[in-house]
């Protein structure tokens, strides 16, 4: 005879007015039910993650946080190498997915754990739109100072970052059921019907992080949140550690890379609900398999870039990391190319800049890899303007050798250099300068 579900306890610490919101109530008759009565660390890993977003720590959510708060991983821990809390917050989502249909379909309220994030959403099944409690005001009154000004401003610039993505990009209707248009070279190798396409922005902070380090930091330091070591952080951290703080939780990008996004949206035509936009700390090793992935940015803003720089023959260099400019350098230049391709000292101003447009195999060798890498936002956004356009890409076509037919019969796998006229932090222009196929 099968017992009946015990109720849960509440951690310790549990304070009254949790006892009394509806959405720490509804957790726990989630996990008092029958599918989470065989996994204790389930339980107390839906507690914990909505005990922290309630009480406004939904920041604090990453998977080094939790494993060391919750799992008792120790300090220096890798996500890279330790998998176990992405493993048990996929096994939570199939249970509240098995819930809501079961024991809980009568539910007014609905947990939901979207993918790439810690933190849950409720939403009221009365009203409808999703209530994420990760929203919390974005600067706190005490830090508006000038050191915060940029910061608050790029805040601004994410929302509507998001407000313009979302208009821009078309939405399908309910019931569309025609068949995927063939797409052009080299969209038929970035955006297919076998693969899903991971789209992962530019982490603006990091690159912030670099500059007041001085250092060039590592995909290693970025994913196990490894502070970067440097005078003017440590002065920074003396005068304000919330800034710091902020730097890392906080995820923002540029203009730039939502420009990219749109292009490439517009690049996957029907094939949209194949493709996602992640923030690259949410992205994982294991993701770059049997997926199409596309990075945005250079490894100076995308650490997840550095995976492939072993590859290419233009590598992005900086002497002093904030305290020069960054250079292309051409390891192997066929006559009539230079050496080395200087860009802009500092975006938003007037002059070069130079970008690579990389289309590679992904390290399970069954679908691609592309990387848009400018030495500053400029080029970045260029290069998407680059590959979105038909003539540029027949010139590339044309440059590499390839015909329409060898698009079509064959995977092509290539680097461009390109280079892009600024005007008032915006390109205005694109020239491709180099091509190189890659074996």
């Amino acid at each position: 005879m099968m017992s009946s579900p015990q109720p849960s306890v509440p951690p310790p610490g549990i304070t009254d007015d949790l006892l009394g919101d509806k959405r720490w109530q509804l957790v726990q008759r989630i996990v008092s039910s029958l599918p989470f009565q065989k996994s204790t660390r389930l339980r107390d890993l839906l507690q914990f993650i909505t005990e922290q977003t309630i009480h406004g720590k939904a920041h604090e959510l990453t998977e080094q946080h939790i494993g060391n708060a919750l799992f008792h991983k120790p300090s220096d821990y890798s996500p890279l190498e330790d998998s176990s809390v992405r493993v048990h917050v996929r096994q939570l989502r199939l249970k509240l997915h098995e819930y809501f249909n079961e024991e809980g379909r009568n539910e007014s309220l609905i947990l939901d754990i979207p993918k790439g994030s810690y933190a849950p959403v409720f939403r009221d099944v009365t009203k409808g739109p999703a209530l994420s409690l990760a929203v919390a005001p974005l600067i706190p009154a005490a830090w508006r100072g000038r050191v915060m000004v940029p910061w608050i401003l790029c805040g601004i610039l994410a929302i509507l970052c998001a407000v313009l993505l979302y208009r821009v990009i078309p939405h399908r209707t309910a019931g569309a059921v025609s068949g995927p248009a063939p797409l052009s070279w080299p969209s038929s190798q970035i955006f297919d019907v076998r693969h899903q396409t991971i789209i992962v922005v530019a982490d603006s902070n990091y690159g912030m992080a670099r500059i007041l380090a001085g250092q060039p930091g590592s995909l290693d330091q970025y994913l196990r949140r490894v502070p970067l070591p440097g005078p003017t952080l440590s002065k920074i951290g003396e005068v304000d550690s919330r800034l710091g703080e902020y730097m890392s939780n906080s995820t923002l990008t540029s203009f730039a890379d939502v420009a990219d996004v749109v292009s490439l949206y517009k690049m996957a035509g029907a094939l949209q609900s194949q493709v996602s936009v992640r923030y690259p700390r949410e992205l994982r090793m294991r993701d770059l398999d049997h997926n199409n992935c596309i990075f945005i940015g250079s490894p100076a803003s995308n650490p997840w870039v550095t995976l492939l720089q072993d590859k290419l023959n233009f590598r992005e260099s900086e002497t002093a990391v904030g305290n020069s400019a960054k250079i292309f350098v051409n390891k192997k230049p066929l006559p009539g190319e230079q050496p080395q391709y200087e860009g802009l000292r500092w975006t938003g101003t007037i002059g070069e800049d130079y970008a690579t447009i990389s289309l590679l195999p992904n390290a399970t060798h069954d679908g691609s890899v592309l990387a848009l890498q400018g030495l500053q936002q400029e080029g970045t956004e260029a290069a998407g303007r680059f590959l979105a356009d038909d003539e540029n890409r027949r010139q590339l076509m044309s440059a590499l050798g390839i015909s329409a037919s060898d698009s079509i019969s064959q995977n092509i796998w290539f680097e461009a250099l390109i280079r892009a006229r600024t005007n008032s932090g915006a390109p205005s222009s694109t020239t491709l300068v180099a091509v190189r196929r890659i074996q």
